[in-house]
């Protein structure tokens, strides 16, 4: 991965990331032209707590979902997705041991 936005995160301070998060949140937050409380109730969070994530400060994974969930942001987190991967001397092995031809089963 030498993509430069991903060495853009890898670069930044955990400090500097939640921040980014933070922005990320008020940024749509006033998309939608909600208030902090209107959002922190809708999270059924309280308004500090929401603060506190748009500041980039400490918050659980369980309050940010909350949040993203309202902002209707929950796509975001796909990219957590796992997906199962075959290495290839596995997909070998798997490719050998697969039928390579049929027999007619002859009657006696």
């Amino acid at each position: 991965m030498t993509d430069k936005s991903y060495n853009k995160w890898v670069s930044m301070s955990d400090k500097a990331l939640s921040e980014q998060i933070g922005a990320f949140i008020r940024h749509h937050r006033m998309g939608l032209n909600r208030t902090q409380e209107d959002l922190a109730t809708a999270a059924g969070i309280s308004r500090s707590t929401l603060s506190l994530l748009e500041r980039g400060e400490t918050v659980t994974v369980a309050t940010l979902i909350q949040v993203l969930r309202v902002l209707d942001k929950l796509p975001v987190l796909s990219i957590f997705e796992v997906t199962e991967t075959v290495s290839p001397l596995a997909l070998a092995k798997l490719q050998k041991e697969k039928r390579q031809r049929v027999r007619n089963k002859k009657a006696k």
